[in-house]
């Protein structure tokens, strides 16, 4: 399980535009769970592809992406106050 957290600058039109981007890459990959916080669930492959992807997209001078690897047992790691507004990503998903 990693914690994909950004903040992009949107004082512009490109800054708008790359934080539309970086939030499909990130929605490609897990879900939402705040305007900037996705879960996913990647194996190391996944993760250095989307990290590539990220990198490509992000102004390093004005934007940030932090990562954060709960690791084993993750479920256990995770405490809410409020609305769960997310599904267990382990189940199975019926389209």
């Amino acid at each position: 399980m990693v914690l994909i957290t950004y903040d992009v600058g949107t004082d512009s039109p490109e800054g708008k535009k790359r934080l539309r981007k970086v939030a499909k890459q990130c929605v490609n990959y897990g879900q939402r769970v705040q305007n900037s916080v996705f879960e996913c669930l990647l194996d190391p492959a996944q993760f250095s592809v989307l990290k590539h992807k990220l990198d490509k997209i992000i102004d390093k001078e004005k934007d940030s992406i932090r990562f954060y690897f709960l690791g084993n047992k993750w479920e256990k790691h995770i405490e809410y106050i409020g609305k769960l507004t997310s599904f267990n990503m382990e189940d199975e998903l019926i389209i």
